[in-house]
């Protein structure tokens, strides 16, 4: 008798928030925001029920945030407007994925505005 291997999905939201909240190594450790968060994605989207969307939406985040900064260097020249924008991306790159983390730790979808949709 052969045992054919069935994907079954199994739901853990606890990963779903750690996906989130390991967005914020910038803040504590100076890198690794985009990278963790991607590589968790990668390993465990075929196994853990809602780690490709919520996955996705973390990495989205961050290329849209580096984006951001990447823009708001040169606006600085711009009667500093630019540092406006790099307090702003500041301040949503820390609030956003402690909010989202705490949706997906209530099975929420997440919902990250300002973002761009690169994957």
């Amino acid at each position: 008798m052969e045992v054919v291997n069935q994907n079954v999905m199994r739901k853990d939201n606890t990963l779903l928030s750690i996906i989130h909240l390991t967005q914020l190594l910038t803040y504590v450790v100076g890198f690794g925001s985009l990278i963790v968060p991607l590589v968790i994605w990668v390993s465990s989207k075929n196994d853990v029920e809602g780690v490709d969307e919520h996955g996705k939406a973390a990495i989205n985040l961050q290329l849209s945030l580096i984006l951001y900064i990447i823009i708001s260097i040169p606006a600085i020249l711009l009667l500093g407007l630019g540092i406006l924008g790099l307090v702003a991306t500041g301040i949503l790159g820390f609030i956003l994925p402690i909010a989202n983390a705490v949706k997906a730790s209530n099975g929420e979808a997440p919902s990250y505005f300002l973002t761009i949709r690169f994957i």
